[in-house]
C-alpha cells in the first residue's frame, strides 16, 4: 500500500497575525518543517505584509 500525498504534505492554513482574519490555504512539506509554519505575505486588509502563522 502506497501512501497518500496528503500524509506528507498537509494542507494547513495561514491565518494573519494583525487580526483581520484573512487566510492563506497552502502545503507544508511535514519530513522539512515538522513545527508550525510562519510566513511574512501581504494581507489586502490592512494593505502591507504581516507575518501568517499556521493554524490547526
Amino acid at each position: 500500500m502506497m501512501a497518500k500525498s496528503t500524509d506528507l504534505r498537509p494542507i494547513v492554513k495561514l491565518r494573519s497575525t494583525a487580526r483581520t482574519g484573512y487566510t492563506y490555504v497552502t502545503r507544508k512539506n511535514r519530513r522539512n518543517n515538522p513545527d508550525r509554519l510562519v510566513l511574512r505575505k501581504y494581507d489586502p486588509i490592512v494593505r502591507r505584509h504581516v507575518e501568517f502563522k499556521e493554524e490547526r
